[in-house]
């Protein structure tokens, strides 16, 4: 027999006496934990391209930087300030003066009321007179303080005005001077005014006109007690709802409560 045909000895199997062919059709088993660490030992390797090299900005760059942002930022606010000043401008033809808008239809009405009240009680009696747009072109009148009694009486008897109701009675703190608000309105009519009377923070005082309009009677208390207004002349001139020893007034922007979790 021929060496070619000559059979392949078992125990030259076992001992890997089998040419290199029948090695490589058994599967090589490889551990976890080698693969995984010849995995990353490829991954870790230095590639033929060179790293990228990253450059440190300049205290000049940071700075020319942070102007840039500084710059974009005023320059959106002014933009935005535009827009709004375009939205607010009356509507009128580009290159043209803006259209004028025509007088409030109340503007006649709030007229008479000051010519009315000037001839009645005093000519410098009206501080200002205007027409507030934003509630519904309201007549709105600021009166001296002191000719406020006067004045109440003549709105309210005035054969023209007969304001007979005192619908809502306001105080407000404006930081320079406190102020209370009065709307009237006239039962027959149907028109309604707002009065304000301003008063000093110090000593603040404005005289009563709970003898013209019975509903100013516990609205003066309530403004007594939470901003510190002495309506003079009134019948009962005492806190309505904080107790007597309080201290300061909490509608006031100034107020410190003693309690800041109260």
């Amino acid at each position: 027999m021929s060496e070619d045909n000559k059979p392949v000895d078992d125990q030259a199997v076992i001992e890997g006496a089998v040419p290199a062919a029948a090695e490589e059709t058994k599967p090589t088993s490889t551990s976890a934990p080698e693969a995984v660490a010849t995995e990353t030992v490829s991954a870790e390797a230095p590639s033929d391209s060179p790293a990228p090299v990253l450059q440190k900005q300049t205290p000049e760059e940071k700075a020319a930087k942070v102007k840039a942002a500084a710059e974009a930022r005023e320059l959106r606010a002014l933009a935005k300030a535009a827009e709004a000043a375009k939205a607010e401008a009356p509507a009128g033809v580009e290159g043209e003066a803006p259209v004028v808008k025509p007088p409030s239809v109340n503007q006649p009405l709030l007229d008479r009321v000051v010519q009315i009240l000037n001839e009645n009680v005093s000519p410098d009696v009206v501080v200002e007179a205007y027409i507030n747009e934003k509630d519904s072109d309201l007549p709105t009148v600021v009166l001296q303080a002191e000719h406020w009694l006067a004045c109440a009486i003549t709105l309210k008897n005035h054969a023209e005005l007969k304001l007979d109701y005192l619908r809502n009675l306001s105080g407000t703190d404006q930081e320079t001077h406190l102020e209370s608000v009065y709307h009237l309105i006239s039962l027959s009519t149907k028109r309604d005014y707002c009065v304000k009377i301003k008063t000093d923070r110090e000593q603040p005082s404005i005289p009563s006109v709970t003898g013209v309009w019975s509903t100013a009677n516990w609205n003066e208390r309530e403004i007594f007690d939470l901003l510190g207004i002495d309506f003079t002349g009134h019948p009962n001139m005492t806190r309505i709802m904080l107790p007597d020893d309080w201290v300061g007034y909490p509608l006031r922007k100034d107020y410190e409560p003693l309690d800041p979790e109260v």
